[in-house]
Parts: C-alpha cells; sequence; structure tokens
C-alpha cells in the first residue's frame, strides 16, 4: 500500500532474464506453452502442456512474458520421448514431437476453429476433420542447414535453441529422407577434408554459410545448393548444383552451375520441373492431399474459367485443368511463370495460361483479358492477403472462392472481408502438412451469397 496515494502497486512482471518456474497449461497459436507466473502470463518455447519447467525470461511487457526453456524438471503425463535429438537437443524442425500425434491434431484442429470464431467473428461454417500425414517422420523434401565450426571443425547442422552463433551437428535428421541425409553429411565430409571452412559473422571470415538439400521424392532426384562467400571452391562430391556468391547470407544471388539446375518431381498425376528458387510444397505426398481438397472444393464440371492466383509453378492450376474449362494462372516471380509454362508443356495441358504479375496490380488486367473467372483459387504467403488484394478478388465476382491458407489467424480477417462483402464461408479442412510442429494448413471455400459490397 503506497502511503502517499493509499493504492497498492502494480505487480510487476518478469523480467528479461529473470529465472523461474512454471507448469505448462496449455498451448498457443504458434505452439508455445502457456503457462502463468503470479497472475502473468508467459508463453513458453521448447515446452509442452503439463509440463513443468524452469524458463528464462526472453522478453517482458507489461501483460505478458516470453521465456525459453532452461531446463525440463517433470514432464507431462502425456509428454513422449523426443525420436529427433542432435548433440542431446530436441530437433529445432521438431518442437511438438513431445505430443503424441493424435494431440497434435487435435489441437491444430482447435486452432483452425479458435482463430476463424475469434479473430474472424465467423459463425456457421462447418470445420471438418483434419486431413492427417501420411508419413509423421521423414517427410519434408526441402531442408535448409548452416554451417559452423567447433574444435576447429566445420559441423553443418541446426541452430541451437536460442543460440545465433552456436551449429548443432546433425547426422540423421528425423524429417529428412535417408538419402537426403546422406547428402547433407556428403557435403559436411567433404568441407573437411578439403579443409573449407565456415563463415564467421563476427570475423566476416570462411566461406561457407548454408546448405539447402531438396529432393524429388517421386523421381529419386538430389539437389543441393550451397551458399557461400564469395570464393574459389573445390568440387564436392556430391550433384551440387549451385554455388552462391553472396555476403547476404540468404539463399538468393547470382548463380554457378555444376550439374542439374532443375528439379524433377511427379505430383497428382503430373511431371514438373522447377528452378532452384521456386517454391514447392514441402510435403510430396501431403501436396497431394491437399491439392484434392481443394479441386472437392472447386467443384468443377469441366467449363469453369478458374483463375490461379499466386499460382508459383502452376501446382494447383495444373492439377484443375483436367476438370476446368480453362485456367489462368498469376505469379508476380518471372521465373515461376516459365516453369508453370515449361510444366504445361511438359504434361500437354492446352487449357492453361500463365502471366507474370503482382495480385494487386495484375487481376483487373486478368479479367479484361480472360473474363471473369467462376472459380477463385488462392494460395497466398503467411501473411494472408492485404485489403487491396480482398478488393481485386471480390471485382472477380467469381461464385466460389478456394482460399489455402498457411496461417488461420491471418484467414480469419481475410474471411471476416469476404463474408461482409457478400460471401459465405461454407467449409474449412485443416491439412496436416507438417507434422511435430504447430504449423497449419487449411483450405476455406467461400461461395457468393450477394448483398455486401467491395
Amino acid at each position: 500500500m503506497s502511503e502517499a496515494t493509499g493504492t497498492k502497486p502494480a505487480a510487476r512482471g518478469p523480467r528479461r532474464g529473470e529465472l523461474l518456474e512454471v507448469e505448462v497449461d496449455s498451448l498457443a497459436f504458434g505452439g508455445r506453452g502457456l503457462a502463468r507466473a503470479d497472475g502473468f502470463v508467459v508463453f513458453v518455447s521448447g515446452a509442452l502442456p503439463g509440463d513443468r519447467v524452469r524458463v528464462e525470461i526472453t522478453k517482458g511487457k507489461k501483460r505478458f512474458a516470453e521465456a525459453r526453456t532452461v531446463e525440463l524438471l517433470q514432464p507431462g503425463a502425456d509428454r513422449i520421448p523426443d525420436r529427433c535429438l542432435h548433440g542431446g537437443e530436441p530437433c529445432p524442425g521438431a518442437p511438438w514431437q513431445g505430443l503424441p500425434y493424435e494431440s497434435q491434431l487435435t489441437h491444430k484442429q482447435e486452432q483452425v476453429g479458435e482463430a476463424l470464431r475469434r479473430i474472424g467473428d465467423l459463425e456457421g461454417f462447418d470445420l471438418e476433420e483434419i486431413v492427417p500425414a501420411v508419413e509423421q517422420w521423414r517427410y519434408r523434401n526441402k531442408l535448409e542447414y548452416s554451417f559452423g565450426e567447433s574444435d576447429g571443425e566445420v559441423t553443418l547442422g541446426f541452430h541451437a535453441r536460442g543460440r545465433w552463433d552456436l551449429i548443432v551437428d546433425v547426422d540423421d535428421c528425423q524429417l529428412a529422407s535417408e538419402a537426403g541425409n546422406a547428402a547433407r553429411n556428403a557435403v559436411r565430409d567433404w568441407a573437411r577434408l578439403e579443409s573449407v571452412s565456415a563463415y564467421d559473422g563476427r570475423s566476416k571470415e570462411g566461406i561457407l554459410r548454408n546448405l539447402v538439400v531438396r529432393e524429388g521424392r517421386r523421381t529419386g532426384q538430389i539437389q543441393t545448393r550451397l551458399v557461400t562467400s564469395a570464393s574459389r571452391l573445390p568440387r564436392p562430391p556430391v550433384d551440387l548444383h549451385t554455388a552462391i556468391e553472396g555476403d547476404s547470407g540468404s539463399t538468393d544471388g547470382p548463380t554457378g552451375a555444376i550439374g542439374e539446375e532443375r528439379l524433377r518431381e511427379e505430383l497428382c498425376g503430373l511431371k514438373l520441373e522447377m528452378s532452384h528458387g521456386a517454391f514447392f510444397q514441402t510435403n510430396t505426398e501431403m501436396a497431394e492431399r491437399l491439392y484434392a481438397v481443394v479441386a472437392e472444393f472447386a467443384g468443377l464440371s469441366g467449363r469453369e474459367r478458374v483463375f490461379d492466383l499466386y499460382c508459383g509453378i502452376g501446382t494447383i492450376g495444373l492439377t484443375l485443368a483436367r476438370q476446368a474449362g480453362e485456367v489462368w494462372g498469376l505469379e508476380i516471380v518471372p521465373e515461376a511463370i516459365t516453369d508453370a509454362e515449361r510444366n504445361a508443356e511438359l504434361n500437354k495441358v492446352e487449357n492453361a495460361n500463365f502471366v507474370a504479375a503482382n495480385a494487386r496490380t495484375g487481376t483487373r488486367d486478368l479479367i479484361e483479358r480472360a473474363g471473369k473467372p467462376d472459380v477463385v483459387v488462392i494460395d497466398p504467403p503467411r501473411a494472408g492477403l492485404s485489403q487491396k488484394i480482398v478488393r481485386r478478388v471480390l471485382e472477380c465476382e467469381a461464385q466460389k472462392i478456394v482460399y489455402v491458407s498457411c496461417n488461420p489467424t491471418t484467414l480469419a480477417p481475410n474471411a471476416a472481408q469476404l463474408t461482409e462483402a457478400g460471401y459465405s464461408l461454407k467449409r474449412v479442412r485443416p491439412v496436416d502438412m507438417f507434422p511435430q510442429t504447430p504449423h497449419i494448413e487449411c483450405v476455406a471455400l467461400f461461395e457468393k451469397t450477394g448483398g455486401g459490397g467491395a
């Protein structure tokens, strides 16, 4: 009680660097554990429901705090042993591996519904049962690794939890196939044999930065892409098709090719080829399940005009073309459009057309060129659609909109905007593309009901 004011001072929340013991009650969206300390909400990375953990506060706010797990004091009753470990630590790419798989599916289903109801203020839609993964492990067709050094030896793996400067060496990542692991290990062995150094961000010295391993699951092709600082390199012992010179540490930049530039894959009966930077779903088997849901929701009869916005290399549009009258794909990345056109030719698909343009500025031009569509398919990035792009979608006046979302919290406000403008959210079906992680993919169907306005 303050003598001056007669009021009780406000409780102080946890501060950065503080160590606390907390018990995790539930999972927040995004996968972090939710705990409470003296009435304050604490979001804990690396913890699951029922866990009692020692945590370090990494960020303190007025109403909540963020923390990382320092020690698991007592596991929750439902926790199962971690399967994928690197250097004794859980794989950072599998933060939910301690959850039984059925629990993972339940949480994802609930979080999709919660986002639509709480953020979008939506009701009356059919939240359908989540489509489980074909494979719970070894499902990724793409993984990116970082180079580091330990005791004078090159390491290749993932950043240690909470550390940007420490790379944990990986021998067998359970998210990757045996072939993908073998390719990564061959590159690391080559670097050690040839004494090629890892890049050090502090000293700005060294060569090797990152390695991207991609796999054609149906073709057996392995494609490795090395990201380096500017330097001449000895030839690697694997099919390393790209060495990138640049100072950004990203996977973009001018390339020097060794081996095959293009990755080959088969999906939904299509033969696909893609350039090194092209987006492709990282779970080939579940991409087929996802696109089957898109086709089901689109309900094509063979006559419809379909717009495929954010079409990438044309995978969704080419899949739908067999049931559509015509398909028009729109994509801002010119290289992806080149891939899409090549894939249409490769598969002898003659009713699919692809245009390199921004969805915000190119949709009106596409309407003038092709006419208004019957169905619009949208597969945007995690940030969802801006208000301007929502308006462009509404100008299409399509009877159906099929929205493929990788983030329910951005789907929800977009869904609210569409329903306010005269569409009804009919069905939502989650698809588990990423087992052992909190990431959620889902497909939503909107049908035009009239009313509203853009």
